[in-house]
């Protein structure tokens, strides 16, 4: 499964889907949770880091937990530091109901300076949320940045039509999909998705105009995930759009595709595709990373498909160009050059992320899996695939476990080590950096960083950090 499945799957329950959606408004509240993070004198400039809540010039960390909602750990020059803070529908000032650990609050995360005030904002779902006599109408928040971080300031941002079972908020992205020089926010319902244009007003609720897309294929119609990126040659961002079939009958094959809705002064939507070379073997769990692997200009998709060949796993590339997406190659344990053989239930691609990690300019690919360490069953471990000329490759590729030399500890049964991967430049080197999640006897999940460099990722740098790698890519 996906990253942000595998990991909200031990943390939350899982939201279903239903009915149809509206146009987007903006109803504003005033938080009064405080955060604790040290105060920084309030930057002239937009936001250098899309996830600096308190403008210190460091990329913060903004993680979901079923028991609390959002927790937030506060960056540092070497990476996570020990300045933590957490909020959910229960702190002051955060709008929605809290109702404990069945709420599906923090089901999606996206950050970026949506008002421009020189400080990260965090848009925040919670699809479940009961609206009026509207049950799984579904709500976002937004919770605003500032030179004490997040918690002092909350807007709602609400459809202006509401019905059950709409489960508003399921996927969300960020990015300047119109162009204008301002971050806008995308946000999936069960049945369309919706692109709010910036500039945000934490004010006022003031905003840009709103579009409203459904797939042109009547029968591919449910929204899956989302994932943005610079696909074309432009400046402006892309979004691709999974889609699965309203209905899904469990007898038969699990069909859906990738929609790709190219950015611009006007959002042009294309047509869902579904060429099964294409279309993974199963409709859940779907996440994706748009990065230009092969570095010709334009952005490839590569997203997954953990259930392919038995539950084997594989990554799939979708290469980008001047209109969007064109040809497509499949990644498993069978590349040459990939440290481990294809086995059933390995789960390979159950998540992904993308991130120069020996900057040489070709972004690079991290795959988790949950395959079998020696004999000991679903230890999982995490690979690391060079992109190049050629695209990514398993040529020169890393495989990492806990039996990796350097890396303390042994493999554990179930521990599922690297099930979550996120290639990030914690320590502000120019390097990406290699978070993995892994879980404890009792469940819970905590996070390992292992340090990139002018040779990748190893294992001369290990530090166990209080970070698990599912917050917004």
């Amino acid at each position: 499964m996906s990253l942000r499945a595998d990991l909200r799957l031990a943390l939350a329950t899982a939201v279903t889907v239903s009915l149809t959606g509206g146009l987007l408004g903006l109803t504003t509240g005033t938080a009064t949770a405080a955060a604790p993070a040290k105060a920084a004198a309030k930057p002239a400039k937009p936001a250098k880091h899309s996830a600096d809540y308190n403008g210190d010039g460091y990329r913060d960390y903004a993680t979901p937990n079923s028991v609390n909602g959002v927790v937030v750990t506060y960056g540092t020059a070497t990476g996570p530091g020990t300045e933590r803070f957490t909020f959910g529908q229960g702190s002051p000032g955060i709008p929605g109901e809290d109702r404990g650990d069945g709420d599906s609050f923090a089901s999606a995360l996206a950050s970026a300076d949506f008002n421009g005030d020189g400080y990260a904002d965090l848009a925040v779902s919670d699809p479940g949320e009961k609206v009026g006599k509207h049950s799984a109408r579904g709500m976002v928040v937004i919770v605003w940045g500032s030179k004490t971080g997040l918690g002092s300031k909350a807007t709602t941002v609400n459809p202006t039509s509401s019905a059950p079972g709409q489960y508003y908020g399921k996927h969300l992205a960020a990015g300047d999909f119109s162009g204008d020089g301002k971050p806008d926010l995308a946000v999936s319902d069960n049945r369309s998705v919706h692109v709010h244009r910036g500039g945000f007003s934490s004010k006022t609720g003031a905003t840009g105009k709103v579009s409203r897309f459904i797939a042109p294929k009547a029968d591919l119609r449910n929204p899956l995930g989302l994932a943005a990126g610079k696909v074309t040659k432009d400046k402006v961002t892309d979004l691709y759009v999974f889609v699965a079939p309203e209905k899904t009958d469990p007898n038969k094959n699990y069909r859906w595709g990738t929609w790709f809705l190219k950015g611009g002064s006007t959002i042009k939507p294309g047509r869902p595709t579904t060429n099964s070379a294409i279309t993974p073997s199963h409709a859940w769990g779907k996440s994706g990373v748009v990065a230009d692997f092969d570095k010709d200009g334009y952005g490839d998709l590569a997203f997954t498909d953990p259930y392919y060949k038995k539950y084997a796993g594989s990554v799939l590339v979708v290469r980008g160009g001047k209109n969007g997406p064109v040809d497509h190659y499949r990644l498993t344990q069978n590349t040459p050059g990939i440290a481990t053989i294809v086995t059933a239930h390995d789960h390979f691609g159950s998540s992904i992320s993308a991130g120069d990690t020996n900057r040489d300019g070709y972004p690079d690919l991290a795959v988790g899996t949950e395959e079998t360490v020696g004999d000991v069953s679903s230890a999982g471990g995490a690979h690391v695939l060079y992109g190049g000329k050629k695209g990514l490759t398993g040529k020169n590729s890393l495989f990492f476990t806990r039996e990796t030399a350097g890396f303390p500890g042994d493999a554990r049964e179930y521990e599922r080590f690297g099930s979550g991967v996120r290639l990030t430049d914690a320590d502000h080197d120019g390097y990406a950096d290699l978070l993995v999640s892994s879980r404890d006897e009792s469940g819970v999940y905590d996070g390992h960083l292992l340090g990139g460099g002018e040779g990748g990722i190893t294992t001369e740098k290990v530090s166990k950090v209080p970070v698990t790698p599912n917050f917004p890519q």
